[in-house]
């Protein structure tokens, strides 16, 4: 019987130059061998995180909005109170490269196994942060919220 091998460590490493390619050779050469759990290689275009534009668009767009137009149950919520609502309801569920950051989880549990939201916005890609601010327009106006300020007006307010 053959010994475990330690399991390994997930490396990334952005190619940039001839120094980070031969950092990718000299991995490539260590990486064990093991055909009952092999090792995955996977090369893509970086994928950039979310712009800080667009989380300056998202409060003083669809979140003021929302939060001076819309009811829910009776009562308005602040603008932080609908972007933990709309975390909960429009944040990926599971890792998606596209759409999320290396590493990205919506849920974790506590103590008694109840979940725990800890997924973010900063954890979404320009494409994954565009998806979810639709899904935020989207709901606005199926609760009647005019949005005041279109992306390039709420770019300059910010």
């Amino acid at each position: 019987m053959s010994a475990k091998r330690q399991p390994f460590v997930t490396c990334k490493i952005r190619l940039i130059g001839q120094i980070q390619r031969e950092a990718l050779i000299a991995l490539a050469r260590s990486i064990p061998l093991d055909p009952g759990h092999p090792i995955e290689a996977v090369f893509r275009e970086e994928v950039k995180a979310r712009k800080l534009d667009q989380n300056a668009l998202m409060w003083v767009g669809p979140l003021a909005d929302i939060s001076e137009q819309a009811w829910i149950n009776g009562r308005r919520l602040t603008a932080k109170g609908w972007h933990e609502l709309f975390k909960r309801l429009y944040l990926p569920e599971e890792f998606d490269a596209e759409l999320c950051k290396e590493g990205y989880q919506k849920w974790d549990f506590d103590e008694h196994g109840e979940p725990l939201l800890i997924g973010s916005t900063t954890d979404l890609t320009v494409r994954g942060f565009a998806l979810y601010l639709e899904q935020v327009y989207a709901h606005g106006a199926n609760m009647g919220v005019e949005f005041r300020a279109n992306q390039n007006d709420a770019r300059r307010a910010a």
